[in-house]
């Protein structure tokens, strides 16, 4: 488990020091290169070529490189690009260059989230698969947060962006060399062909020599009997991939549209407006982002015991309630409620936190775990794919028209919307998402029929 989530830590490590490298790199006292002097427009290339690069990759995994390559290599590619992009962007002597290490970590970072819960998924216990997925979304969470501690430490340094931006060529080193010891998935080994002792193998290598045979017999018999044949995308619209279809890419679809990024893009105006010293707007990322840790561990604990719908239905509920709380808060402040001010912002600054716990123990971790387990094994690499790419299109579509919506709804009016997506996101995984804990994916795989 441990070197494909660390796949996930340096997607979050790139979110963690987006800002504090662009902060580095434009103040002349500390870029250190005379092209510091950024506008808008390329600003926002430094910050968005790495979701280029994402999106682009999980479209090739999609297409055909996810079931050519199988997850265990194109971890491995994902690492390569990693390493490259990270190296490109520390040693970078002009923007076009910067951009272009972006671009190639921003590959890593689709490669990675696309074979990462593939790979876990298939190679995990069925009765520890959600903890372990669920964890990689704790690895995301702490690649930012030690991303925000990596701009502190370089704050005020000469060109310490290039040291922030190529530290990343370490662990990407080491999810190589971590997962050149691994096998491929047994999975992958027998939808490719090759022989039901070679899955056996594979099996045993991931599940450690104190796994219980009787068990491992077990999941080989039905890995075995189960449809070795590799569906591409066209495969997708069949009729009996439809649901897991829509289930996967409907979750990874309300994560992005229910209110994730308004939520955090105002919360350091929350803050300030309940008295938090506006000087230090980077201590409300690291205050919401050591309490994200902490609620996605309360997700990992309770993942395998109490299930997924539990948590999603119980977790989006109170995304619901919160945003629309905060829809409430920003209306009153808006009207020039005096009186009622105080309270006001106490309640948003209370809505936020119960908008970022329920998250993390629903759509944060949950998402991507379902993501891993619900696709049918011959359309598994370009399901999953799909989902990918779902997920980054939806996050730069939001991204890009949120200051918009701001403009032309008001605040209040982005958090209502907001609240009704949250209402159909509700709605939608009560009707459609199945409790998929303690089964094999081949279970999981027949009852979806």
């Amino acid at each position: 488990f441990l070197f494909p989530a660390i796949g996930g830590l340096l997607f979050g490590w790139d979110i963690g020091t987006t800002s504090g490298a662009l902060t580095s790199i434009m103040d002349p006292n500390t870029s250190g290169v005379d092209w510091y002097a950024l506008d808008s427009f390329q600003q926002g290339m430094v910050v968005s070529t790495s979701l280029a690069g994402a999106l682009l990759a999980s479209a090739a995994a999609a297409v055909k490189v996810g079931d050519e390559l199988g997850s265990k290599k194109e971890l491995q590619l994902a690492a390569l690009f990693y390493g490259a992009g990270a190296i490109v962007q520390g040693l970078a002597p002009s923007l076009g260059v910067l951009i272009m290490g972006r671009f190639t970590y921003g590959l890593g970072i689709g490669f990675a989230m696309h074979a990462a819960p593939m790979y876990i998924a298939e190679t995990a216990p069925p009765s520890v698969r959600g903890l372990l997925i669920s964890l990689k979304e704790g690895f995301i969470v702490g690649g930012i947060m030690l991303g925000y501690l990596g701009s502190y430490v370089i704050f005020g340094q000469d060109e310490g962006w290039r040291s922030l931006l190529s530290t990343a060529a370490v662990p990407a080193a080491v999810l190589m060399l971590g997962m050149s010891r691994l096998p491929d998935s047994p999975r992958w080994l027998l939808q490719r062909g090759r022989p039901a002792s070679e899955a056996r193998e594979a099996l045993e290598q991931v599940r450690g020599k104190k796994a219980n045979r009787d068990i491992v017999d077990a999941e080989m018999a039905r890995m075995v009997s189960s449809d070795h044949h590799v569906g591409g995308i066209n495969e997708l619209f069949r009729r009996e991939n439809l649901r897991p279809l829509y289930i996967g890419i409907s979750v990874v679809l309300f994560q992005q549209i229910t209110g994730q990024p308004s939520v955090l893009y105002y919360a350091e105006q929350v803050f300030i407006n309940a008295g938090y010293d506006p000087a230090d707007g980077a201590g409300v990322a690291v205050i919401l982002g050591f309490f994200k840790l902490l609620m996605t561990g309360v997700a990992v604990a309770f993942v395998d015991s109490a299930g997924r719908r539990p948590l999603l239905l119980g977790g989006v509920g109170i995304m619901t309630l919160s945003v629309l709380t905060l829809a409430v808060c920003s209306e009153r402040m808006a009207s020039g409620d005096v009186a009622g001010t105080s309270f006001t912002a106490r309640a948003s600054v209370a809505a936020i936190f119960a908008y970022v716990g329920a998250y993390q123990v629903s759509f944060g971790p949950i998402a991507w775990l379902l993501v891993g387990e619900i696709f049918p094994q011959r359309v598994r690499s370009a399901a999953v794919g799909t989902a990918t790419l779902t997920n980054f299109f939806s996050n730069f579509l939001v991204s890009l028209y949120l200051p918009t919506l701001n403009e032309n709804l008001g605040t209040a009016g982005t958090y209502y919307l907001f609240s009704v997506m949250s209402v159909v996101a509700l709605s939608s995984i009560y009707l459609t998402v199945p409790e998929t804990k303690g089964k094999t994916l081949e279970e999981i795989e027949e009852s979806l029929r």
